[in-house]
């Protein structure tokens, strides 16, 4: 495990400072700072390439930083620096992260897709022992509850719609007891009504967990986001709340003014 040291006190779970990464000579990540608060539900926008999914990528040790530190402010007192952890640890550290697609069991149920995730940081052996206990159902009805599908408990992962599968990969994460979530385009391909719901539900995750959500639809970035970071060419163009974004003359240039382009 990452070598872990006392930290000062701070209000932040997550440091990333001055960190930078290339591939093949093109610099993705470029001095890049980010700071996010415990309890903070943080989203993220820029253009196509602006190395939003390397961010990602950089923070559950899916790729390395060449320069900068990663840090994981643990809540006993402790740093973790994310450099030195491998991919599977994150998620035992704490981390989880939930890609655009869903990715669920399509053959098993709701509540079983569920179950399984409860599984994922038990070990192999503790896996292949396991009994369900009382406090396992509680969880996972706990979980159904707050993603709102109670009433699908016995439905098949693979026969919901695309927004119910968005929402139960969200429950799998929550499953791990998160205390960071990486979140990525969970609006795409959603009716507006799903779309309403998805802000309602990470919305209700933030304060007792971290959130980063990676998002294009500005709609949405208006319904959950009280802070706005925008990521351009690997580094941090601009940060605040969403009006200050909206209305920054640089981002409406590189990113906001691309969009209205678009439709």
């Amino acid at each position: 495990m990452a070598q872990s040291l006392v930290h000062k006190s701070t209000p932040f779970i997550l440091s990333v400072d001055g960190v930078s990464k290339s591939f093949d000579g093109f610099k993705a990540i470029n001095d890049l700072s980010f700071y996010l608060e415990e309890g903070e539900l943080r989203t993220i926008i820029g253009p196509n390439g602006a190395g939003k999914s390397t961010f990602m990528d950089l923070i559950t040790a899916r790729t390395r930083p060449d320069e900068g530190e990663i840090t994981f402010h643990l809540e006993n007192g402790h740093d973790v620096n994310l450099r030195r952890v491998r991919e599977h640890q994150v998620s035992q550290l704490g981390i989880g992260r939930k890609f655009q697609n869903p990715t669920v069991y399509s053959s098993h149920s709701v509540y079983d897709n569920i179950q399984l995730s409860l599984n994922n940081n038990r070990g192999i052996w503790a896996s292949l022992l396991f009994k369900e206990q009382k406090q396992d159902r509680d969880k996972i009805f706990e979980v159904m509850k707050t993603i709102r599908l109670q009433d699908q408990k016995d439905t098949l992962a693979g026969a919901l719609s695309h927004g119910q599968k968005q929402w139960l990969e969200i429950g799998m994460l929550l499953a791990q007891d998160p205390k960071i979530m990486l979140v990525d385009e969970p609006a795409a391909g959603m009716s507006d009504e799903e779309t309403d719901r998805t802000g309602e539900l990470l919305l209700s995750l933030a304060g007792k967990h971290s959130l980063i959500v990676i998002e294009h639809d500005m709609e949405f970035v208006r319904q959950i986001a009280s802070r706005v970071t925008v990521l351009h060419q690997g580094s941090v163009l601009k940060e605040g709340d969403f009006d200050a974004v909206r209305s920054d003359e640089k981002v409406i240039e590189v990113y906001l003014g691309r969009q209205a382009r678009k439709h």
